[in-house]
């Protein structure tokens, strides 16, 4: 029995209009992720939805995952499992800081039980053998990647695109992890190209996403292309203008964004829509704004998260 937890909200799209595009005679739409449900937004939603479908029919108790120490899946993870009636262990990359942040004390105010290990550890989480070792320590769980990236996660962003998305000549998303651009390339139309923008610095992107679709066997029928010039200077990197642009966008058409990923993601979009002509670009929200209340306490920035 599929839980009510993942009954989406009707997904707004909005229209953004802007004197260079409408020269170039390309629209803009933005499908508004963040709002499909009111704790677990955007792509987490999708990547959670089958996991922890999964792990309730499997008989588990409890989920564990992985993440940074502002991560947006540790936080959706721990509501969505403390909503599902399950258990959550989150393994946080690096020390414990002497207070925790939004985004952790949310994840532990919802049951997530927090551990902490070196940055050397956590590199190892996608082995087999410290897995296990975990299931040791914690007893049986069910394993969510870092991301929530795996073959569940796909099956669940393939579900973002509907009928009414055909229209979209390209459609754009961010990259992390690759869980959300590996669901929409499945998905996509022959007459469709997939744009991922990558939030992290350097071009392994190219390979790992590639890899990505080998290991989990996407078959799909579109074509894809991966920026790898919007990150601002690497992972949770940011500048002024990066800034600015995201306060300058949320005053011009009240969407707000984040400075991790979707900032990043629509700075890209509009910077590439000057080589386009006669296309329709569909601009997934990916959510991610609870992170912005951390950003701002440690930034001293007032970028709007609603």
């Amino acid at each position: 029995m599929k839980s009510p937890l993942f009954d989406p909200k009707s997904i707004q799209t909005q229209k953004i209009t802007l004197p260079s595009l409408e020269k170039q005679n390309v629209q803009l739409l933005i499908k508004r992720l963040d709002l499909v449900h009111p704790f677990i937004s955007g792509n987490k939603f999708y990547k959670l939805k089958y996991n922890l479908e999964t792990a309730k029919s499997e008989g588990y108790h409890t989920v564990l995952t992985f993440g940074g120490a502002y991560s947006n899946h540790i936080q959706a993870t721990a509501i969505a499992a403390k909503l599902s009636g399950l258990n959550s262990i989150g393994i946080i990359r690096g020390e414990k800081a002497a207070a925790l942040n939004p985004t952790l004390e949310e994840a532990e105010e919802n049951g997530m039980s927090l551990y902490f290990i070196t940055r050397e550890s956590y590199k190892k989480k996608a082995d087999d053998r410290f897995v296990e070792g975990l299931k040791e320590r914690f007893g049986d769980f069910f394993h969510i990647p870092e991301g929530g990236t795996n073959n569940l996660a796909i099956q669940g962003t393939s579900e973002i695109l509907k009928d009414e998305d055909q229209q979209a000549d390209i459609i754009a998303t961010s990259i992390g992890t690759g869980g959300t651009m590996a669901g929409l390339v499945k998905a996509a139309k022959f007459h469709q190209k997939v744009w991922g923008f990558s939030a992290l610095k350097g071009g392994f992107i190219f390979e790992e996403f590639d890899k990505l679709l080998k290991e989990q066997k996407v078959n799909y029928n579109c074509s894809y292309k991966i920026f790898a010039d919007y990150h601002f200077g690497g992972y949770a990197k940011h500048n002024a203008i990066l800034l600015e642009f995201i306060e300058n966008f949320y005053e011009s058409f009240g969407i707000p964004l984040d400075p991790i990923y979707t900032g990043k993601l629509l700075f890209g979009v509009l910077d590439q829509c000057q080589y386009l002509e006669n296309k329709t670009v569909l601009c997934l929200h990916t959510g991610g704004l609870q992170g912005i209340k951390g950003f701002n306490n440690r930034f001293g920035t007032s970028l709007k998260d609603r």
